[in-house]
């Protein structure tokens, strides 16, 4: 098969609201063909909840009054909200030669690079995508470490949206409110305390630059 590696547009649209990046992400892939540029759309939030197809209500365990959105991508419920950076990938993964499994192993690769520029060692979990800070052993039936970054991709004729959430400089108590990527008692930081002054538009230039080389 003959791969065809075309260039990526970055796009840097900064606080916007989640449910018509959304529709505007679905937008951009049913309209796309052949001949469409790849996209990297780097954005933040407000507040808000979303759960994946395979999501389960349980895993919502208080009302904060933050809304919950049902959303088309994988994974189970994760939160939203300003301070933290969200890269959505617009692919071609035909014209790029490789599926789902290695994109997310390079979605991964790019934050650890991400987050090893600013002296912080993180990882990835086998079974559980994303990436970690601290030891991956369970304790008491609790994946150990803490989520940084999590991932969660739909696939539409060969072509990804959704992406990554990178947890930069935010107000992290919502996610109490769940049990974060299904996990209960999932700790989860953020790169201001694990040590990182960059603000997340500082973040997003890195984690832009990671992306580009990688994918």
């Amino acid at each position: 098969m003959q791969v065809v590696v075309r260039s990526v547009q970055v796009r840097q649209f900064g606080l916007v609201p989640y449910e018509s990046t959304w529709r505007a992400m679905q937008d951009f892939t049913v309209g796309r063909d052949a001949d469409t540029e790849d996209e990297i759309w780097l954005v933040q939030h407000p507040p808000v909840f979303t759960l994946g197809q395979a999501g389960r209500r349980e895993h919502l365990l208080e009302d904060v009054g933050i809304p919950v959105v049902a959303i088309d991508r994988g994974g189970q419920v994760t939160y939203h909200g300003p301070g933290q950076v969200v890269a959505y990938v617009l692919l071609d993964l035909r014209q790029r030669g490789y599926g789902v499994k290695d994109l997310v192993r390079r979605l991964e690769q790019a934050v650890i690079e991400v987050l090893a520029e600013q002296g912080i060692v993180a990882s990835r979990r086998a079974g559980a995508p994303g990436v970690y800070v601290g030891d991956a052993e369970e304790i008491g039936g609790h994946m150990g470490g803490a989520k940084i970054a999590a991932l969660g991709l739909r696939i539409r004729n060969g072509c990804s949206y959704h992406g990554l959430s990178l947890n930069v400089a935010m107000d992290l108590s919502p996610f109490a409110a769940i049990n974060p990527c299904g996990y209960a008692g999932l700790a989860v930081t953020q790169m201001r305390d694990q040590g990182c002054s960059l603000p997340p538009e500082g973040v997003a230039d890195r984690l832009a630059g990671r992306l580009l080389a990688l994918l």
